[in-house]
């Protein structure tokens, strides 16, 4: 345990705005028959932040990692929890002991679960995933769909069959259409067909699937979504879908790193230019001197500089090395010194990584 008084950098995480956020997403998904599961694994699993999510009517809360579900149950959450990566045969025990419902895709591991719920006297449910094209999880062949949900139905007595779905826009970039929702509600119908009962799930993906739901253009069946980024930031579906996102709050989530450094200083580098410490060879344009300023925050905390948001008017984010952010403020109207504070507001891949970074204290408002 470290005895360091770390007051920077942390991100502020607004649990108030956050509760709007998902009160608004399930209320939409509600009015036209979805239900959602939410998705807790981008910005870690804040055990804080996870009473919410059943507070506000999910059906689930779900992550990637068993940490986070874990951490839900010693908290006395009750569930349902839902397990979201495919699982790994190694972690198959700590599934069935932690996770409700599961997403699956192979033969061999949903007999391994069944053997486990046998050792450990539960009862597992599981979404057979169909890849519509993605190429991430998922079987590519409806039979070959069909014949393990008829395996899992006939075959295995502790796992039940709750539904099928899809994954898109994760690897492939493949859009959410309603020509690909009415693929996934297809393979569900041949799936209804052979076992002789409905589905209660169709799971239509997660928060690419979402603007269907906004367009009312989601077919009927698809009854169930898995969102993350779409609840905690909105911020995909208003900048790369154009969506009208205004009903959410978009700054659940700031970043507050401290000033190390300011000075004028060119904005061309001097000398011969070759990779940086990451092995990348950067790009830079000659402005002239400017007003530059250092952060005690770097790519060990968010990855990706270019995904930060300056709050500050006039701020522009120039890069970054291991942990130094640095900042143009030459047109910046605050005058800023050492030791000032400043802000910025967080997209999907740098929520991921400072709120998993043991280097970036969480401040938790309430």
């Amino acid at each position: 345990m470290s005895s360091l008084e770390k007051k920077y950098p942390h991100v502020e995480v607004d649990l108030k705005k956050l509760r709007h956020n998902i009160d608004a997403v399930v209320k939409i998904c509600r009015e036209q028959g979805i239900g959602i599961a939410g998705v807790v694994k981008g910005f870690n699993g804040i055990p804080e932040a996870l009473p919410l999510y059943q507070e506000c009517g999910c059906t689930s809360i779900a992550s990637s990692r068993l940490e986070h579900i874990e951490d839900a149950r010693i908290m006395g959450l009750e569930g349902p929890f839902m397990a979201i990566r495919i699982p790994m045969e190694s972690e198959i025990p700590d599934l069935v002991r932690l996770a409700d419902i599961s997403l699956n895709s192979e033969i061999t591991v949903l007999e391994a679960i069944n053997e486990e719920c046998k050792r450990q006297g539960r009862t597992h449910k599981v979404i057979l995933m169909a890849d519509l094209g993605d190429l991430r999880e998922g079987f590519w062949d409806v039979e070959d769909l069909v014949k393990a949900a008829v395996y899992v139905e006939k075959r295995l007595e502790r796992v039940t069959l709750l539904g099928v779905g899809t994954n898109l826009g994760c690897y492939g970039s493949i859009n959410a259409t309603p020509e690909k929702m009415e693929e996934l509600i297809n393979r569900a119908k041949a799936v209804e067909k052979v076992i002789g009962r409905r589905l209660d799930i169709i799971s239509g993906g997660g928060t690419t699937s979402f603007p269907l739901v906004i367009e009312h253009k989601m077919p009927g069946r698809i009854n169930h979504l898995r969102m993350g980024e779409g609840i905690a930031l909105g911020k995909d579906l208003e900048d790369l879908w154009g969506l009208d996102m205004s009903f959410l709050n978009k700054d659940v989530f700031t970043l507050r790193a401290e000033i190390i450094e300011i000075k004028d200083k060119p904005s061309y580098p001097a000398g011969e230019i070759f990779v940086d410490c990451f092995g990348n060879k950067g790009v830079y344009i000659d402005r002239g001197i400017r007003k530059r300023a250092i952060l005690g925050v770097g790519k060990v905390d968010f990855s990706l500089d270019s995904q930060l948001e300056p709050r500050l008017q006039g701020l522009e984010v120039l890069g970054s090395s291991s942990d130094h952010l640095i900042v143009d403020v030459q047109d910046c109207k605050e005058e800023l010194k050492v030791g000032d504070i400043l802000e910025f507001g967080l997209r999907y891949s740098t929520m991921v990584f400072l709120t998993g970074s043991k280097y970036v204290r969480l401040e938790i408002k309430r």
